[in-house]
């Protein structure tokens, strides 16, 4: 055997050490685990499937859901809200928009001095793209963050009355959370109001998303008839909300007018037609 071909044999038999996987990509695995189940998974059975110790798949399970990205159900868990946030598409943006809509909310807000919200659907969540307020603002969870859940919110229940390819996708694979003790926690009652919004044109969150605050919105559509944005108003829960519902719905259809106006230069724009919506 000539020395070549012993030092390969040589290197042939070396084991190479197995590198374990970092936290990081532990939870790579369980959020891939997460997202291929059918139905939500105990601790039990995502550390069975996952192979990883129940006291690791727990640590990371916990720091997944401060984050948005897992949810738990009762004992079980799931896939969030959030992580179908950042999956989902980014806005379109379309140029000059900005400039033609936000004279609108900003007289929304001097006719009623409460925080005006623009906001779209994104992934299983509502994205606000413009908010308009003043000192006097009621605070909210949303603040800081500009994403809010759909069911609990005004905006989100607007966009899930009008969009019925976000309302089937919303009713597989979102959750009802319970955000306050006023929040619906049931799809026939939430359906029985969003059966109203499309009926009145207009929705209402009463301290359902957070404590003392109460909400109104209204749809914009797009020169296609569908949705595309909703606008909405937060004030305190001390408020008559039948005050702000009728300055609401005239805002919104001021903006669908705006958005009809420009949409020969979506139309003739291929970066810009198609897809969902038209945002800022």
């Amino acid at each position: 055997m000539t020395n070549g071909a012993h030092e390969e044999t040589v290197l042939s038999t070396q084991t190479v050490p197995v590198q374990a996987p970092s936290s990081l990509e532990k939870a790579i695995i369980i959020l891939t685990s997460l997202s291929t189940a059918a139905r939500p998974m105990s601790l039990a059975e995502l550390a069975r499937n996952t192979g990883l110790p129940k006291t690791t798949a727990y640590r990371l399970l916990n720091t997944l859901c401060r984050n948005g990205l897992t949810r738990r159900i009762g004992i079980d868990y799931t896939v969030g809200d959030h992580l179908h946030t950042l999956a989902a598409p980014a806005p379109r943006v379309i140029p000059g928009t900005r400039r033609l809509v936000l004279p609108h909310l900003l007289r929304l807000y001097e006719i009623t001095r409460q925080t005006v919200n623009l906001g779209v659907a994104r992934g299983l969540e509502v994205h606000y793209l413009e908010r308009v307020y003043g000192h006097g603002r009621v605070t909210s969870p949303s603040d800081g963050v500009d994403r809010a859940p759909l069911h609990c919110t005004a905006v989100g229940k607007v966009l899930l009355a009008f969009d019925h390819d976000l309302n089937a996708t919303f009713r597989r694979k979102g959750a009802l959370a319970r955000m306050t003790r006023h929040t619906v926690t049931r799809f026939p009652v939430l359906d029985r109001e969003l059966h109203q919004v499309r009926r009145q044109g207009a929705a209402y969150s009463r301290e359902e998303f957070a404590g003392g605050v109460a909400c109104v919105a209204a749809p914009v559509f797009g020169a296609d008839g569908k949705i595309c944005m909703a606008l909405g108003l937060a004030a305190p829960s001390t408020l008559s909300l039948t005050e702000l519902v009728g300055v609401a719905r005239r805002t919104a259809n001021a903006l669908s007018t705006v958005v009809l106006k420009l949409a020969p230069a979506v139309a003739t724009d291929p970066a810009l037609s198609g897809g969902p919506g038209l945002f800022l």
